[in-house]
């Protein structure tokens, strides 16, 4: 069967390993799945295609922050990157490539969305729901789904009234032509900074509305020249040297997390940046941040401090009190017309918000909700107590503000396969980290974050709404490499069931 098979709704489906979500999770999943020799698996994804974040965000320029030999998996090197930051469309491309290269689309399901999840201690497997009526019993199940595709859609009052464009920049609408439009946008986050530098040339007016200003630092534009291209390919340990040294270079990115004061230093030498790039100084002056550099995501742009030298752009740091049929009216009274509006203001990254309506149910009718009503935890960021079986790529408190989260991906992959490869051993039919493991271990990276650059005082979509730090993992990337090398076993409690199930189709190799 293929990903465009139509699925008989009325029998369930079923398969040893179910990953939700086929982005550069989901898709590293199912390449170490078919390396270990498994192929017993569905890739279950909610849209018509793979990829995820890159396949959805199109906007004009679009690209990562990450460089591009850092931001691609490890096993599956790219050798002709065409600028030290790729744009969206070749990391697409680049994903798309990958799929077809280690054959997965015999193992994807398109147009599959969870709508919920249910783990039977009976038979110990999971029961998922999805979008398309189906339902697959899986004893494994990978969400892979990832903090960045829920876009966040502000409460605007009056919005329903406008007459003209609204669009997320997650959901760029083409067809729009921005030329010489009124433009009002929303937001001064990652996506801001990439698109409005490119929209501004073109429209009439652009309005940029900024609650909080982000540290911007300057970007590699550079590309890589056809020479540097062929060497990578023709000698690969050139490439793999290229890729240690930008691995190294962001490590480096987190010393100032650890100590706020050499943060503060570095900080001074941007303001005096933004001073010279901002010829305007009271635009300038609020175009700093108040808060210390690192608490919140730095953002990288060479395009976007000279924007507000444009004549047509103006930065509107009041608040919105309404939206009119064709203008938006802030605080201080001003009316300002518009033809459309775009929301930069980013995505849910909350799980409690943007699973609200995906229950997920564990041992003795827990729920991930109700488990996480207090505080977002996990082991390692993959799993957590009273939810056998079940693993988390780019979990609570695996995120990163310094380096490639591929690189937290790929970790995290090799501790899932660990997992599986130690049930077969013991012959168990659950795996889940124990309560305590767990509780330690969030109590050691809670204390790690104490006195860091992300507890200085800031309110970031790093924390929760009670001020706790859900995301980020406060250690160099290396020590998280390390700690998922190997499993430690007694963090884990293993079960069998007295109920005979079906035996796996094909035993997973030792990982």
């Amino acid at each position: 069967m293929n990903s465009q098979t139509k699925l008989n709704r009325s029998s369930p489906i079923t398969t040893d390993v179910a990953i939700v979500g086929a982005g550069f999770g989901g898709l590293c999943m199912a390449i170490k799945l078919r390396e270990a020799g498994h192929d017993n698996f569905l890739l279950l994804e909610k849209a018509d295609e793979v990829g995820g974040t890159w396949r959805d965000n199109s906007y004009p320029g679009a690209a990562c922050d990450v460089q591009s030999h850092m931001y691609s998996f490890s096993f599956a090197p790219k050798p002709d990157w065409s600028r030290r930051y790729s744009p969206w469309n070749e990391i697409q491309a680049y994903i798309l490539d990958t799929t077809e290269k280690f054959g997965l689309r015999p193992f994807i399901r398109l147009g599959m969305a969870l709508t919920g999840a249910r783990f039977d201690e009976a038979t110990a497997r999971w029961h998922l729901r999805m979008s398309s009526g189906a339902e697959v019993i899986c004893r494994h199940f990978v969400l892979a789904s990832g903090p960045l595709h829920v876009p966040q859609i502000p409460s605007l009052p009056g919005i329903d009234k406008f007459k003209g464009k609204v669009f997320h920049s997650a959901q760029w609408d083409h067809t729009y032509d921005l030329t010489d439009k009124q433009v009002i946008s929303i937001g001064t986050g990652g996506s801001a900074i990439q698109y409005a530098p490119e929209i501004a040339p073109k429209v009439a007016q652009l309005s940029i509305f900024q609650r909080t200003p982000a540290w911007v630092i300057p970007r590699d534009e550079r590309g890589y020249a056809p020479i540097e291209q062929h060497m990578f390919a023709r000698f690969p340990l050139l490439r793999q040297l290229h890729r240690a040294r930008l691995y190294w270079s962001n490590e480096s990115r987190v010393w100032p997390a650890f100590k706020p004061a050499l943060a503060r230093a570095a900080q001074n030498v941007l303001k005096l940046w933004i001073r010279y790039q901002v010829k305007d100084a009271q635009v300038a002056e609020k175009l700093i941040p108040d808060y210390t550099l690192g608490c919140k995501r730095v953002l990288i742009s060479n395009k976007w401090y000279p924007m507000f030298n444009r004549p047509n752009v103006e930065l509107v740091t009041e608040g919105i009190a309404e939206v009119r049929e064709h203008s938006v009216v802030t605080r201080d009274g001003k009316e300002r017309p518009a033809d459309c509006i775009i929301l930069g203001t980013g995505f849910v990254v909350d799980p409690r918000i943007y699973m609200k309506d995906v229950p997920v149910v564990g041992v003795s009718g827990h729920t991930l909700a109700q488990d996480w009503k207090v505080n977002c935890e996990a082991y390692l960021g993959v799993t957590v107590t009273g939810f056998p079986n079940m693993y988390q790529l780019v979990g609570p408190n695996s995120a990163l503000g310094h380096n490639s989260i591929i690189f937290m991906i790929e970790c995290q992959v090799h501790h899932i396969l660990e997992c599986m490869s130690m049930m077969d051993r013991r012959g168990a039919d659950t795996i889940q980290v124990s309560a305590i493991a767990q509780r330690e271990f969030n109590q050691e990276v809670q204390e790690a974050l104490k006195g860091s650059v992300w507890a200085t005082g800031c309110v970031s979509w790093y924390q929760d709404a009670a001020g706790n730090n859900y995301t980020i993992w406060p250690w160099s990337t290396w020590r998280f490499w390390l700690r998922t090398r190997k499993l430690k076993v007694d963090d884990f409690e293993f079960s069998r069931i007295s109920v005979q199930v079906p035996p796996r189709r094909r035993k997973l190799a030792k990982a």
